[in-house]
């Protein structure tokens, strides 16, 4: 981590801090919510926080505050900075593409550290790297001399579970924080604790193979039907009936009908879904033939400039594969 979070000018707290921890999260009613990054799935995240009243207090912070002007008129509190949001939190729900944003907001006078109260519990909702996830909450540790404890609480589901409140929650962590955050993320989806820190991380990237592998095959599969002369609907309709169905199909069905590309998780970052997903298998020293196949697969999509596209943009990329040189 960049040294400006040990440089942050954070009161230092007493040899208590650690144990504090657990008195400021005693009363679920009382804790404070702050969230960051409102975009295309923490908005309707923090929508649902704010209807389901799980909190005494929801503060927002966004670089472009009229972003969140519903969320205002919904009752959230505007921070004006990373500090105040922090200084107005107990937890500290984090929607971001990746680890490398939050750890700017970490630093500096106006910075997430500097903000730091009794005691701060930071539920980081990327896809990121397990070990990365570690050695951040390590390092926080350190800076805040305690006061800073770190959850692991990856999503699946995409904007549509996020907009139902019906997203997929993988949480790493102590068990006393994901008690903390329980309640808290139950208004998003479905959490559920899967081991120590990182663990929820090693779960997306899982999840991830599984979801690249499953729309690679809904792509080939429709494109070999259309060129046989089968109406892909017809096709995906059957398909949905049977064991190849499932809320990926349910989810993506029409858009490979109407080949609709426009993104909502954009298929880039995928590719360091995967990257994240080899790095674990390299640890366990688990041999991944297709994993390995997929990774090539969304590198190439990635470079012909496909990336920025829906998901589902694996369609095309299939479809084009005989004329690609």
């Amino acid at each position: 981590m960049s040294s400006a979070i040990d440089d942050a000018s954070v009161e230092r707290p007493n040899d208590t801090a650690a144990a504090s921890f657990e008195h400021v999260f005693a009363d679920p009613g009382k804790r404070r919510v702050g969230m960051i990054g409102l975009g295309n799935m923490g908005m309707p995240m923090a929508r649902n926080l704010l209807a389901a009243g799980v909190a005494a207090q929801v503060s927002v912070y966004g670089r472009s505050p009229d972003k969140l002007a519903l969320l205002i008129s919904a009752g959230a509190q505007l921070a004006e900075t990373p500090r105040a949001l922090a200084a107005a939190s107990d937890v500290l729900i984090t929607v971001l593409p990746d680890l490398d944003p939050l750890r700017e907001l970490l630093c500096g006078e106006q910075g997430i550290v500097a903000g730091v109260g009794e005691a701060l519990l930071i539920v980081v909702c990327s896809t990121s790297s397990p070990q990365g996830v570690r050695e951040l909450a390590a390092e926080l540790e350190q800076a805040s001399a305690g006061r800073i404890r770190l959850l692991d609480a990856p999503l699946s589901g995409g904007t549509d579970g996020a907009d139902a409140g019906r997203l997929s929650i993988m949480v790493g962590g102590e068990v006393l924080a994901f008690e903390v955050a329980r309640p808290l993320l139950a208004s998003m989806g479905t959490p559920l604790h899967l081991g120590p820190l990182g663990a929820g991380e090693v779960a997306k990237a899982c999840n991830q193979m599984v979801v690249a592998s499953t729309m690679v095959a809904l792509s080939e599969a429709t494109v070999i039907a259309e060129r046989a002369g089968l109406d892909v609907a017809s096709l995906l309709e059957c398909l949905g009936g049977g064991y190849a169905g499932g809320r990926l199909l349910e989810a993506r069905k029409q858009r490979l009908i109407d080949k609709d590309y426009t993104p909502t998780g954009v298929a880039r970052y995928m590719i360091k879904d995967l990257a994240f997903a080899r790095d674990e298998a390299a640890r366990g020293g688990v041999v991944t033939p297709q994993l390995a196949t997929l990774s090539r697969l969304f590198d190439d999509l990635g470079a012909r400039g496909l990336g920025d596209q829906d998901l589902c943009v694996t369609q095309r990329y299939i479809d084009e594969l005989d004329r690609l040189p």
